[in-house]
């Protein structure tokens, strides 16, 4: 499946320093899938970092059965819950946004 980057998830990724092929990575092998804050996403995720300063890295994507759009990536400082909501913060970007 053809992977589609968005402007926006091009600029997160310059913002959190990272790559194509890091993004790439977590989709092919995430540690936690959940559903997305936008409609019709999904986010998966894998930590990364060490153990005095862990992170985690998410990407959300969306599927259409030609292509699967990179929406955003982004870097968490810390860890998350199973099932916990995003963070206020990043919530918001994807509210503020606009629709791909």
């Amino acid at each position: 499946m053809n992977l589609f980057w968005t402007k926006h998830s091009k600029a997160k990724m310059r913002q959190y320093n990272l790559s194509e092929a890091r993004i790439k990575r977590v989709i092919n092998s995430p540690k936690r899938v959940q559903e997305g804050i936008a409609e019709r996403t999904i986010a998966l995720m894998q930590p990364a970092g060490t153990l005095k300063h862990p992170y985690e890295i998410w990407v959300m994507l969306h599927d259409t059965p030609k292509r699967r759009n990179v929406v955003s990536a982004w870097k968490y400082r810390g860890e998350t819950k199973p099932g916990e909501p995003l963070p206020e913060k990043i919530a918001k970007e994807f509210r503020e946004a606009s629709k791909f």
